[in-house]
């Protein structure tokens, strides 16, 4: 039977999968170029920072008709060719175990070639950073239904580590078990996990016990040994551990994201055109200075989008702010408002200037 013809639109398309081809080489050939010219371990850090960033640079200066999302998966598989050919692989530290959401989001920053460790609690991610176990770490700060993440911010107070990205990392919740929904007695799961799923709990699920675990894994390593037991968790845990999934996207707000942090030691980055600022301060002991520590970002026109306080643990009844500012640290503006916010204010520390997540 003869060979059909391929269509004008095929053949097109044909000679546009050359061109790719021939311009992915070419990236793959530069990438692996400049990470040969970087003469210290900051500069490759660097260069692995914003190779990293590819996909959400990508994603905001796509017009379409390609979604987002794609987009974003090819250029993590991008940079994780780049990756793969430098001469030592990175390391990242997150809240672990495998297969937690901030391991999901760390692989969607870093991607595979990277080494990944796992610590057990936030302070020991800060730890990795700080003694130089780890090139970078991913430590949640805050979710868009549970609020903020205040052990992320309590070290903060306590460690010098510097901000350099932030990940919005989408985050559905599933049902993993292998016995059927009506026969669960037990369900496993962080604390926070199920504040987010509260309602769908209520109305499947009001004859089972809930117990909270240190994590999503762990929750799916219990149900997976137990009879009768389920785990709240994400798919990560379920390809894992082998559990099927019972209940998809379970969570009570179908717009439930968590906002993770990237962080190293080192230098503020440089500033993109579109940055975020976070950073932490100490009021003085006085009527009316918290309004005056915020008047001046009022003044320089400088939007505030998250604020927390917390105990400053020196003396009771003191507390310490948390704030993110729309802007890096070098513009005029965020430079003009944070000196007259020192003026105010028992200490300022800035945490970070980075560029703002898309979503």
């Amino acid at each position: 039977m003869p060979k059909k013809k391929p269509s004008a639109a095929q053949e097109q398309i044909g000679k546009l999968d050359r061109q790719l081809l021939e311009l992915l080489n070419e990236r793959i050939r530069l990438a692996r170029r400049a990470d040969a010219g970087c003469r210290t371990q900051d500069a490759r850090r660097e260069l692995a920072l914003w190779e990293a960033a590819a996909a959400e640079r990508m994603a905001a200066a796509n017009d379409g008709p390609l979604p987002a999302e794609t987009l974003k998966a090819v250029y993590r598989e991008l940079a994780a060719g780049a990756q793969a050919g430098r001469r030592e692989a990175l390391t990242v530290a997150f809240l672990g175990p495998s297969a937690t959401f901030s391991h999901q989001a760390a692989l969607g920053r870093f991607g595979a070639a990277a080494n990944y460790l796992p610590c057990a609690t936030i302070p020991e991610v800060f730890d990795a950073v700080c003694r130089g176990k780890a090139a970078f770490g991913v430590v949640p700060v805050e979710n868009s239904t549970e609020g903020a993440v205040t052990y992320t911010l309590d070290v903060f107070a306590e460690v010098d580590v510097t901000i350099c990205a932030e990940i919005h990392q989408e985050i559905h919740q599933h049902l993993l078990c292998r016995c059927a929904v009506e026969d669960v007695q037990v369900v496993y799961s962080h604390p926070s996990v199920f504040g987010q799923c509260r309602e769908w709990l209520r109305k499947n699920l009001p004859q089972a016990r809930l117990v909270p675990v240190t994590s999503t894994t762990e929750a799916a390593s219990r149900a997976a040994a137990e009879e009768g037991a389920a785990a709240l968790a994400g798919v990560l845990a379920s390809e894992r551990y082998g559990l099927p999934v019972r209940g998809d996207n379970i969570e009570d707000r179908t717009e439930n994201l968590t906002r993770f942090f990237v962080i190293r030691r080192g230098a503020v980055c440089a500033p993109s055109g579109n940055d975020k600022t976070s950073l932490l301060f100490g009021v003085k002991d006085r009527v009316g200075a918290l309004l005056d520590s915020l008047e001046p970002f009022r003044r320089h026109k400088i939007s505030l989008s998250f604020i927390e306080s917390r105990p400053s643990r020196r003396r009771n009844w003191e507390y310490q702010f948390y704030i993110d500012i729309a802007g890096h640290m070098q513009d005029a503006p965020v430079k003009a408002a944070l000196e007259e916010l020192s003026e105010h204010c028992q200490f300022v520390k800035c945490l970070g200037s980075y560029p703002r997540a898309a979503g």
